[in-house]
């Protein structure tokens, strides 16, 4: 029997629980098994930018993984020092500006609305108002729209070159 050895390892931090759901989602799509390609998805429970690039930091001491990306938001606690850090460390950003909702809308070719509630509320119905189910992300953000987005959501961009096996 051959035993499967991953060629990569991948560790993407997701700021809250919609964003590792939207990330499996997105892995389950990408990624194939036995590709060559580990990915472990990890959830930093929330409480913003600088907070979950300390806990990226943390989780990435506690294996060897070959590249370490965080999916956050960049409208709470996010600065010039955060991104220094996350550099040094050297950590892949995948920011989503001003927010993960309004990343996602820009990328099915939506305005979002002005303040995060008001965003929230708008993005809801695109995945049956349960952000945190991985399943739910499948109607609206299928390999289709997530390519023909790449070109102007450039997280999105990087986010898949990073699942490339």
């Amino acid at each position: 029997m051959v035993k499967w050895k991953a060629k990569r390892t991948l560790l993407i931090v997701g700021e809250g629980a919609d964003e590792v759901a939207f990330l499996r989602h997105v892995k389950q799509l990408y990624v194939e098994r036995g590709c060559g390609l580990a990915v472990t998805i990890k959830n930093a429970q929330g409480k913003g930018a600088k907070h979950v690039v300390e806990w990226t930091i943390k989780q990435a001491a506690i294996a060897d993984y070959d590249i370490v990306a965080t999916l956050f938001d960049t409208d709470t606690d996010w600065s010039s020092a955060v991104r220094k850090l996350a550099e040094r460390k050297k950590i892949h950003l995948l920011l989503s500006e001003p927010c993960f909702e309004a990343l996602l809308l820009r990328a099915l070719g939506q305005h979002p609305a002005e303040g995060t509630a008001a965003v929230k509320s708008q993005f809801a119905p695109f995945v049956g108002h349960d952000a945190t189910n991985s399943q739910k992300y499948s109607e609206h953000f299928g390999k289709e729209t997530l390519e023909s987005c790449r070109i102007r959501e450039i997280t999105i961009d990087f986010l898949l070159k990073l699942l490339v096996c």
